[in-house]
């Protein structure tokens, strides 16, 4: 019976490798295609949507494989992702407060608690001179940040009056950091493992901040030379 279980379970495991890798794949090229091509035309939104849908079926399936084979990457690369992402498709909804709605406030509040979970399992391996600890604290705060960013918005308190489309770009950026540092790490030879999770983060968390303020300049700008 034991046996039977266990093909079944790699059976199972194999499938969801399968929509896993075709998933990460197609959302890694379509990806680098987004932060190089024009934003906001009709061909952006399409090659978005399937970009949204091949990257969200590659993190979800990568939580159960993280139950069958005990991987605490794919299960950090899985929650972060996942958030990233359906946060970021559902901003692009929220023009102002009002538009918040509680499946937003339990994204978030979720979020906050595996943030909060990431910090202190961080701490422990650090104390324990596992140097992994360093990706976990990494990563739980800038889900903390995010999640304070989710706060300012719903709270209304945002100094950006196109906050929503600044969300969303930075998430969709952030669900693309997940995307390479998943494909550096499985292929990576070279570099301690530390090394190749934070690379993608530090090479394009810049991008994040640069467009981040060029938009909020450029939304601006227009507001005064309507004035």
């Amino acid at each position: 019976m034991e046996t039977h279980s266990a093909t079944i379970a790699e059976t199972v495991f194999k499938v969801l490798l399968i929509i896993h890798i075709a998933g990460g794949s197609t959302s890694l090229l379509l990806g680098l295609y987004m932060l190089l091509a024009k934003k906001g035309d009709q061909r952006h939104k399409l090659i978005g949507k399937v970009y949204f849908i091949a990257m969200l079926a590659a993190a979800l399936v990568a939580l159960p494989m993280a139950y069958l084979h005990t991987n605490y990457f794919l299960f950090i690369i899985g929650v972060f992702t996942s958030y990233m992402l359906v946060s970021g498709k559902r901003s692009l909804r929220k023009k102002q407060a009002s538009d918040v709605d509680v499946a937003d406030w339990l994204l978030t509040i979720v979020m906050l608690l595996f943030g909060l979970s990431f910090i202190v399992f961080g701490v422990i391996l650090l104390i324990q001179s596992n140097m992994f600890g360093i990706v976990l604290i990494v990563f739980g705060s800038i889900s903390l940040l995010f999640v304070y960013q989710d706060y300012t918005n719903f709270k209304g308190h945002s100094k950006l009056k196109n906050f929503w489309l600044t969300t969303h770009f930075q998430r969709m950026i952030g669900s693309y950091i997940a995307s390479v540092t998943a494909f550096l790490v499985v292929n990576n030879t070279i570099l301690p493992g530390y090394i190749a999770w934070l690379i993608p983060t530090v090479v394009l968390v810049p991008l994040i901040v640069r467009w981040s303020r060029k938009y909020a300049v450029q939304k601006a700008v227009s507001q005064k030379s309507a004035l």
